[in-house]
């Protein structure tokens, strides 16, 4: 059994290609063990917020598939599925919202979240394209005192894991913010343009720890 391992990722500009070399999360396999736990960089105590990650898989249309989980020690505070019927969601404290969007696949996709507790307003984003918005939880406020993890959907406080609905593929450029950012701003963060870094989780600062079968490796955006 491999022990966990914790890691900061940084990224690492390479001038002479004007390129920037990332780390990336590589789950190669359907399992009930490997997952990352990602430690943020304030209290996730939201009413707002945005959330990327550039995500690449080959998931199958049979089963469900978990990209993101928030967990306090008794609700899924905010969880982000594929789910069976090819639609993705969100989840926050109870029933979640769907959107009927392209599939994810082999070839990366910039996957983005946005929320606003005022209005309700909730929308995904997909390679920079904004899906329809829908409301939502108007007036929910997403509660601290959680971890975060991407692989596996946790049915208890770090546990109870479904091979099932683990993530298979591969995750970087996981950014959030506790602001809904502008539909420009996202589009400039597909294309590659320099925007303000997350104030919850950063990728190019961002500490995380590994465990079971998770690789990680450079990726060069």
């Amino acid at each position: 059994m491999r022990l966990p391992v914790i890691l900061f990722l940084t990224a690492i500009s390479t001038v002479l290609a004007g390129s920037v070399t990332i780390q990336t999360l590589v789950f190669p396999s359907e399992t009930a063990t490997s997952y990352v736990e990602i430690v943020p960089m304030k209290l996730l105590n939201l009413k707002a917020f945005t959330l990327c990650m550039r995500v690449a898989t080959e998931i199958s249309i049979e089963r469900k598939t978990i990209l993101f989980a928030y967990r306090t020690g008794d609700f899924d505070e905010l969880n982000v599925w594929r789910e069976l019927d090819g639609r993705y969601s969100f989840y926050l404290s109870g029933d979640g919202v769907m959107f009927s969007v392209p599939e994810l696949g082999a070839l990366q996709t910039h996957f983005c979240v946005t929320w606003d507790s005022s209005s309700g307003a909730s929308a995904l984003f997909m390679d920079g394209r904004k899906s329809l918005t829908k409301l939502y939880k108007k007036g929910h406020t997403i509660p601290p005192g959680g971890k975060v993890i991407i692989g596996q959907d946790p049915d208890s406080y770090l546990g109870e894991f479904d091979a099932k609905q683990s993530f298979v593929g591969e995750i970087n450029d996981v950014n959030m913010w506790d602001s809904v950012l502008s539909d420009s701003t996202i589009k400039d963060m597909f294309s590659g343009k320099r925007v303000p870094r997350g104030n919850i989780f950063d990728w190019e600062t961002i500490q995380l720890t590994t465990n079971g079968a998770v690789e990680v490796v450079n990726t060069e955006l």
